[in-house]
């Protein structure tokens, strides 16, 4: 892969939850905005837009998965501002909204379990 497309990569990565200007990625790595998108589609197959938002949304989703934090923090921690675009691009990335997705990660808990009753009423 092309180091140029390599450094854009791990700087979005790394930058995850802050606002990031193509423009910006382009002149850190001395291409203008078109030549570093016809690159970087030519390396991973869509534009760094594109990228970046795929990125954010798999992110979201480790977090909703691994993590006890609430849909608006990981929306922060993503670099999301609106919860309804959000949740609709959450959807379409993963199939499912991000508390469905939380749920089928956790299922409900079991408590009390059915034997706590039989321990309290000496059965």
């Amino acid at each position: 892969m092309d180091w140029r497309v390599q450094t854009l990569i791990d700087t979005m990565l790394r930058d995850i939850n802050r606002p990031i200007a193509v423009t910006g990625l382009a002149r850190s790595v001395n291409l203008s905005r078109s030549r570093l998108t016809h690159l970087f589609r030519a390396e991973v197959g869509c534009s760094p837009g594109r990228y970046l938002r795929g990125a954010r949304l798999d992110r979201a989703r480790q977090l909703v998965e691994d993590s006890s934090l609430s849909i608006k923090e990981i929306m922060a921690r993503v670099g999301f501002n609106d919860p309804s675009h959000f949740t609709r691009d959450f959807s379409r990335r993963h199939g499912a909204s991000p508390r469905k997705i939380r749920a089928r990660a956790r299922p409900p808990s079991r408590w009390p379990p059915a034997r706590f009753f039989t321990s309290i009423s000496g059965g």
